[in-house]
């Protein structure tokens, strides 16, 4: 095929669109998006991104994952596995079909819990990535705080890998991809969280986890009843030994 892909981060919305990926934008042909379902806000998202920049998108839709109640290990890998290969065909008929230059728009940046590079890599066509703003520089300039202190590291995790990490000894985490906050046994540790960060519904709540886990689950719950939508993460820190 004779397609060029340019996977571009681009911040919580158009107000983070750096210049360096408008120009690149606006040198492409067309975006590509995958819609999940008939409410998809990271669609809403990216399609405001192209209509700032006058940037066609083509939408396809995300091909069915078979979940069946019960599948065992195997069976669950293989709809997964079958589920990519739906969507890398998907993506692969527009570029055949369409050719030039086609940007793939990427929440936050691309270098942090996303698959596109990986997934644009299996395509075959050639392509490079501009950085975007992430979530967690935006949850740290808007709580005014550094992600680690002085000399110290800050680890990036996973609300599923939280607890292993600590653990394992880490005090001072960034930790996304949640579904809820589980902060038990934590009491006694710093949080900074937001949720919906740049867009609609955008909360944020900070101090030790004992004193504001209430107001973090209220918060949640009404940045999703403004936005129909929630994706919070936080920085957690452990308190001095």
């Amino acid at each position: 095929m004779s397609a060029r892909v340019r996977i571009l981060g681009f911040g919580m919305g158009p107000q983070h669109v750096t210049p360096e990926v408008a120009s690149a934008l606006g040198e492409c042909d067309y975006a590509l998006a995958v819609q999940k379902g008939d409410e998809d806000a990271l669609l809403d998202a990216r399609r405001a991104v192209c209509d700032a920049h006058g940037v066609e998108l083509v939408v396809v839709r995300d091909p069915e994952r078979d979940r069946t109640p019960g599948l065992d290990r195997a069976g669950y890998e293989g709809a997964v596995a079958d589920w990519y290969a739906a969507r890398l065909a998907a993506y692969r008929a527009v570029l055949e079909e369409r050719g030039g230059t086609c940007a793939f728009l990427v929440w936050g940046d691309p270098s942090l819990y996303d698959g596109t590079i990986r997934v644009v890599g299996e395509l075959g066509v050639p392509f490079d990535v501009l950085p975007g703003v992430s979530a967690p520089q935006v949850l740290a300039a808007r709580h005014a705080v550094v992600l680690h202190e002085v000399g110290q590291p800050v680890h990036v995790t996973t609300a599923r890998r939280l607890r292993g990490d600590v653990a394992a000894g880490q005090r001072n985490l960034v930790v996304m991809l949640t579904a809820g906050v589980d902060l038990d046994g934590f009491e006694d540790w710093h949080i900074w969280w937001g949720a919906n960060l740049g867009g609609t519904g955008e909360r944020l709540v900070a101090g030790r986890v004992g004193d504001v886990v209430a107001d973090i689950e209220a918060a949640r719950v009404a940045a999703k009843a403004e936005a129909g939508w929630v994706m919070d993460l936080f920085l957690l820190r452990g308190p001095e030994a």
